[in-house]
C-alpha cells in the first residue's frame, strides 16, 4: 500500500471540478484541492495519473503528488473534526 497527499491548482471550473471527480474516486478530499489517496500497485498509482492527464491543462494548471511514507502516516495527526490522516474506512479504492 502506497501514500499520497495530491494537491492542485487549477484556475477553470470545469477541469477543476473534473480532477476532484477523478481524486474522489482514488481518495478522501482533505481541502479544497488536497486529497489523501491510498494505491495498492504502481499499476493503480499509473491508472490515477493517466486520467487527471486527461483532465489537466499542462499551460496552466499544476497538481503535485507527495509520497507519504508508511511510517509518516502513523505519525500523522488532525485537528478539529476530522479522521485521523488516512485511515482506512474513509479511504476509497478505484
Amino acid at each position: 500500500m502506497a501514500y499520497y497527499v495530491v494537491a492542485y491548482d487549477i484556475s477553470d471550473n470545469k477541469r477543476r471540478r473534473k480532477v476532484g471527480e477523478v481524486l474522489e474516486a482514488f481518495g478522501k478530499r482533505v481541502n479544497y484541492s488536497v486529497f489523501e489517496v491510498q494505491v495498492k500497485s504502481k499499476a493503480q498509482l499509473k491508472a490515477l495519473e493517466q486520467e487527471l492527464l486527461k483532465e489537466l491543462d499542462g499551460k496552466y494548471d499544476s497538481l503535485r503528488f507527495y509520497h507519504v511514507c508508511q511510517s509518516c502516516v502513523e505519525k500523522s495527526w488532525s485537528l478539529g473534526d476530522e479522521p485521523p490522516p488516512f485511515e482506512e474506512s474513509a479511504v476509497y479504492f478505484f
